[in-house]
């Protein structure tokens, strides 16, 4: 074995260390997908507030009838438990680590390895905790929000039932969820009492639907006519922005995936009638003319890819002290976008004098074709990985039960309520990403594995590192099927635009729709 044999071996030893480190560390983790539906949820629950009394706005309450449902409270009820469960699931992982860890440091043998156990297991049982704490105070807010859920279903008993549980557990009337419990406790008790702050105390600790409900609670026990009619309006104006809110956010996915359904039928028939001159057997069989070996392959994608996103700038950027955890949400948009153009610029750069040697390169390498068919390949694929990949995400669902993780851009992005670092990040996701991953995965990854095994291996074994390369185990199987859609795009195509467009337009769809949902709590 050569030298560089030998690095590489060590390389990619560490990168398939550190991508199942990662992956394991996901299972604990909560999916967004479980965030996302219960802010879909609380529009939902907005819109059910809204009413007309023009006869002419017969059809606008019909429609609204059909998006939120018959009952929208026993559904947001059953959404809110199934999330709870999930969190439950979530916290009994943290607390398995955390005795695994205890076992580890009571195992220490001599005294140095003692000593530098304990602190790691020190540090390591802190971010549990943490960790631990924030799980237990997301099922207090989801408590509150259910007993709130209940009163709306005339339901009162339970509802003061989960909220005495709530202030029993806690156990601490100084915490923030305790009291809130017990406002919300004097508030719908068969002879109401309330407490003192109380409004201040709902403004602090409950948000979008939710907030509404107490406050209307709490002025009409005060009898607050003045204050009742301004919050009952407010309600109304947000219930009438909410419905084109969950208009937009449905529609897309709707719209895109009966249309994708059909192009996917059409396609499938025409194939079968077909065969090799259908549609989507063009170039279907075309392998690309790959100069390198399996060598050069390995070399791109282990340093060019995980070495430098992994290890690289993960150390640079410590060196430095560069950690936006504390900062704005803006300068972590930033913060994304600077590391992400740095990972690029060095994965480009590998792949560049990586293949140096071989320029003039064969023809079809990394074609970039404006004027050609790319748009409608890149379009059509767009239709076609709606319906599939959601069906494949249900799926999924069910596999991992809210856990396995998500990308963290996404959590930003639901909270990215300033247009310019939601801007900042769709520069990220929907032009720098597209580019570099396409170039990456499809552009060099797919046509170099295609001089060692035929055109739809080679889309299924790239499409599957594309999704494992975002490191959360929830996301593989959705990413997967994202990633087939790209390859055979590509192949299709012959043109590196179309899988880009599909990219920009997946990524962008689904941070506006995360944005539309952050700004609908």
């Amino acid at each position: 074995m050569t030298i560089k044999r030998a690095i590489l071996a060590l390389l990619t030893l560490l990168a398939i260390a550190r991508i199942a480190f990662s992956l394991n560390d996901s299972l604990s983790e909560p999916q967004i997908q479980s965030r996302l539906e219960l802010y879909q949820t609380n529009l939902v629950l907005y819109v059910a507030e809204f009413k007309s009394n023009e006869e002419s706005d017969f059809d606008l309450n019909t429609a609204v009838d059909s998006l939120v449902g018959e009952d929208p409270y026993a559904v947001a009820a059953k959404q809110y438990q199934k999330v709870r469960k999930e969190t439950k699931i979530s916290r009994a992982h943290f607390e398995t680590q955390l005795q695994q860890l205890t076992i580890v440091g009571d195992d220490s043998k001599t005294q140095t390895v003692a000593d530098n156990t304990k602190i790691q297991v020190a540090a390591q049982k802190s971010q549990l905790n943490k960790q631990i704490d924030k799980l237990d105070d997301f099922v207090n807010e989801i408590d509150l929000k259910q007993g709130i859920l209940n009163t709306a279903k005339k339901k009162e008993d339970k509802a003061l039932s989960i909220w005495n549980q709530l202030i029993t557990r806690v156990d601490d009337s100084e915490n923030e969820y305790a009291k809130t419990a017990m406002v919300l406790s004097n508030l719908w008790q068969e002879k109401p009492q309330p407490l003192a702050q109380s409004e201040a105390i709902i403004k602090d600790n409950l948000d979008s639907w939710f907030r509404y409900q107490a406050l209307e609670k709490l002025y009409q026990i005060e009898n607050r006519l003045d204050d009742l009619a301004v919050l009952q309006a407010q309600k109304q104006e947000l219930a009438t922005q909410s419905i084109f809110k969950l208009a937009l956010i449905s529609g897309i996915p709707v719209v895109g995936g009966i249309g994708g359904v059909i192009l996917l039928i059409f396609l499938i028939v025409q194939w079968f009638i077909k065969k090799e001159t259908a549609i989507i057997s063009t170039n279907s069989n075309h392998v690309w003319e790959t100069p390198w070996d399996w060598e050069i392959t390995w070399q791109v994608l282990i340093v060019g890819f995980f070495f430098v996103g992994q290890f690289v700038l993960p150390l640079l950027l410590g060196i430095f002290g560069i950690n936006p955890v504390n900062s704005s949400l803006r300068i972590k948009a930033l913060y994304v976008f600077g590391t992400y153009i740095l990972m690029t610029l060095g994965g480009i750069s590998v792949l560049y004098f990586s293949i140096k040697s071989f320029f003039p390169l064969p023809q079809d390498w990394f074609k970039f074709k404006l004027v050609s068919n790319w748009f409608v390949w890149g379009f059509g694929g767009y239709l076609v990985a709606i319906p599939l990949v959601l069906i494949v995400s249900l799926i999924n669902q069910q596999i991992w039960q809210g856990q396995g993780g998500s990308n963290p851009l996404l959590f930003l992005a639901l909270q990215a309520q300033d247009k310019v670092a939601l801007a900042i990040f769709l520069i990220t996701a929907s032009i720098a990403a597209p580019i570099f991953e396409e170039i990456m995965f499809r552009g060099f990854l797919l046509p170099s594995l295609t001089r060692y095994i035929p055109v739809w291996g080679a889309i299924i074994i790239s499409g599957l590192i594309f999704a494992i390369a975002h490191l959360s185990l929830s996301e593989v199987l959705p990413l997967a099927t994202l990633g087939i859609i790209l390859g055979t795009v590509y192949t299709r195509s012959r043109n590196l635009l179309a899988p880009m467009l599909l990219h920009s337009l997946w990524n962008s769809g689904t941070l506006i729709s995360l944005f539309v949902l952050g700004n609908g709590v």
